[in-house]
């Protein structure tokens, strides 16, 4: 084999192998976020009950919007990470207002997943804190009876801040922390869909998360009566 033909073969050989190795490299930096038991489920809860009051504290988040929220979803140390293709992972709790209104106080946290793949140029890693407030109940059906994907079965925009008292028409307002450097981080095309082996490692028996946040029998304990609580608090303080 001559020189250039070598050489060819070596170019066809780097661009099979690019794609494995980033998919590789993107489930290696993923997989420490997304691995679990419960105590990292416990964890978790914990994690999100400090990200919920520090945006709400801080004024990133309303708390007359929160209180006009059907639900509320929270990813604390969201994963998004970038060689080419973009890669992002996390999970967390949601929580809905009881009643079939959404009028009552706020439910047991039923784990969720967030995740998603996104293309073009990205360069760079992030870890971020997001906060996702449901704004009506087609969302909420939407996302408790599956997989959803953002931007395409539901509409999302960026929520207003501490002093708004009213918000846009979007089906979910996003608020977000990013604790690193990321050109562009979104949500767009993220998926969101119910984490039901953490849920049930949470409530030791299997439950879907519909009967965690729409039913009455589940109740919450350890860190997911300590985020009742603190959101429950929140709706005394603001009620609708």
């Amino acid at each position: 084999m001559n020189q250039k033909s070598r050489q060819s073969t070596t170019n066809w050989i780097g661009k099979l192998l690019t794609p494995a190795l980033i998919g590789l490299s993107l489930s290696w930096l993923l997989l420490p976020a997304l691995a679990a038991d419960k105590q990292k489920d416990e964890d978790t809860l914990r994690n999100a009950n400090l990200v919920l009051q520090s945006m709400v504290s801080g004024h990133d988040i309303s708390p007359a919007v929160l209180a006009k929220a059907n639900c509320v979803l929270i990813v604390p140390d969201f994963k998004k990470v970038g060689f080419g293709v973009g890669g992002s992972g996390g999970r967390g709790p949601l929580l809905c207002r009881g009643g079939e209104n959404f009028d009552g106080e706020w439910s047991a946290p039923a784990m969720f997943h967030l995740g998603g793949v996104s293309v073009g140029l990205q360069v760079g890693s992030t870890s971020s804190d997001f906060v996702l407030l449901l704004m009506n109940a087609k969302v909420v059906n939407q996302i408790l009876n599956g997989k959803t994907k953002m931007g395409t079965d539901a509409t999302a925009a960026a929520g207003p801040g501490a002093t708004a008292a009213s918000a846009s028409d979007a089906d979910i307002l996003t608020y977000a922390k990013a604790k690193g450097v990321f050109a562009g981080v979104s949500l767009g095309g993220a998926t969101v869909e119910p984490d039901d082996d953490a849920n049930k490692r949470l409530y030791d028996k299997t439950v879907t998360a519909t009967d965690i946040v729409r039913g009455t029998d589940i109740k919450p304990a350890g860190e997911g009566l300590a985020l009742v609580n603190v959101l429950n608090s929140k709706l005394a303080a603001h009620p609708q």
